[in-house]
């Protein structure tokens, strides 16, 4: 009797041994029923959500996540485009695959972004806060600051996108990359430059003035080209020509809203010829997909090295 006792009490013991030993594979493995590898929780303007790692269908509601989607070799399956692939330039277009568009950015078609069944969807802080709710009841969505955000900011959103596509090893190494590329581009000006600059949005009635603490602003001050406008609360205003005048920029760069702008009635005005920029022939006009709406690493890349170009011939 004491004998069967003791054999049903190995018994026992290793069975118990052999579960144990399961339990630890299957942990080592990654195979724990209660395992939350599948999700991530993300960060954002809105407070946290959680996505399924990896995800591989994503819709990008302003154009700098579309910027920082093909940094990292992404392609997203919805753009809110303003209905124009045209705005898609070309160092971008080259990255990224078809996709289809969800309307404006301003405001995105909800219908049509429901049909793609996205698993992640990107938005913007200031454009899409009012209908974050609605967004998030078709897929889990993250808000970052797009519209509002300066060159740093920008570069944080790439890092939470990184993040959120499952991409946060390869996200640093194209971080690190365009950083390097950055200081390479600010090695080509001159340590005593102090010539002021100021880059602003010309549409057929309009001047806007972007000041130091906007994107395409602080991205030319994080080289060494300093803002004309260094104060204000608003980053982007909307000036007259005597305020251009005041502000007496010695370089600007023109984003250009059509064929026809502002800049054709003042030229023939006085006080346009007075500004140091129009004197001085640094007055340049540049693509505003490029240097206003795209607001990434690949885009702002591109800016400096047409800024340089056009300063310094380089």
């Amino acid at each position: 009797m004491k004998q069967k006792s003791f054999s049903l009490f190995i018994l026992i013991f290793v069975s118990l041994l052999a579960l144990v030993g399961c339990g630890s594979s299957d942990e080592e493995n990654g195979d724990d029923e209660n395992s939350n590898n599948d999700e991530v929780v993300i960060t954002h303007e809105m407070g946290e959500t959680t996505i399924p790692a990896n995800p591989e269908n994503i819709v990008a509601l302003e154009f700098s996540y579309v910027d920082a989607l093909a940094a990292i070799g992404i392609s997203p399956i919805g753009i809110a485009d303003d209905d124009d692939e045209s705005r898609i330039i070309a160092p971008i277009k080259d990255k990224i695959d078809e996709y289809t568009s969800v309307g404006t950015r301003k405001q995105p078609s909800m219908e049509i972004i429901s049909s793609l069944q996205p698993d992640l969807i990107i938005a913007d802080l200031q454009r899409h806060k009012d209908v974050y709710e609605e967004l998030s009841q078709i897929a889990p969505t993250i808000v970052l600051s797009s519209l509002a955000a300066d060159y740093d900011e920008i570069l944080e959103g790439f890092e939470t996108i990184s993040v959120a596509v499952g991409e946060e090893e390869k996200g640093q190494e194209v971080l690190e990359a365009h950083k390097k590329r950055m200081e390479e581009i600010k090695e080509q000006v001159p340590e005593d430059e102090d010539r002021v600059v100021l880059p602003a949005v010309v549409t057929a009635d309009a001047f806007h003035a972007h000041n130091m603490d906007s994107y395409t602003g602080s991205l030319l001050e994080s080289i060494g080209l300093n803002n004309a406008i260094q104060d204000g609360s608003d980053r982007y205003n909307k000036i007259n020509l005597e305020q251009v005048v005041e502000f007496n920029p010695d370089v600007l760069f023109l984003m250009e809203a059509g064929e026809e702008t502002i800049i054709n009635e003042w030229e023939s005005n006085p006080l346009w010829q007075n500004v140091s920029a129009v004197e001085n022939g640094n007055v340049f006009s540049v693509d505003r997909n490029t240097w206003s709406r795209f607001r990434g690493l690949i885009s702002s890349e591109a800016i400096l090295e047409e800024a340089v170009e056009n300063l310094y011939g380089n």
